[in-house]
């Protein structure tokens, strides 16, 4: 008998959001996903539509983030929760997508990646 594929399961912290669900509320301009990488990992790799905050601009106040339901996330999920955590402290809604860009591009939703010009879902220099 054939055993169901497994299924990612659902974030347990209400601070965070799933990959999938994160895309599904972007797409439907409910959110602003918000990339809190370095500039350089920006430029390798990339989520159309989101938006480049790297996080120590973030944290010092030298940008301001946009309007919104804010989805962060980074290469793997850390600096991305410090981020949220950061912007909810100060009272601005937001989520940590859970597990990154690594994540996000496992489920196979769009990246893109500048250093070997693919831009298909699930694709990335990550």
């Amino acid at each position: 008998m054939a055993t169901p594929a497994a299924r990612p399961a659902a974030p347990s912290d209400p601070r965070e959001i799933g990959p999938a669900d994160a895309h599904r509320r972007v797409l439907a301009g409910e959110a602003v996903l918000l990339d809190v990488r370095e500039p350089e990992e920006q430029a390798a790799a990339r989520v159309p539509g989101a938006v480049p905050l790297p996080l120590d601009r973030l944290l010092t106040g030298s940008a301001t983030p946009p309007a919104g339901l804010l989805l962060t996330f980074c290469r793997s999920g850390n600096r991305s929760r410090v981020a949220a955590d950061h912007l909810a402290a100060r009272g601005l809604p937001a989520l940590n997508v859970t597990g990154g860009l690594r994540a996000w591009a496992a489920a196979g939703l769009p990246v893109h990646d500048t250093t070997r010009g693919h831009g298909g879902p699930g694709r990335a220099a990550i």
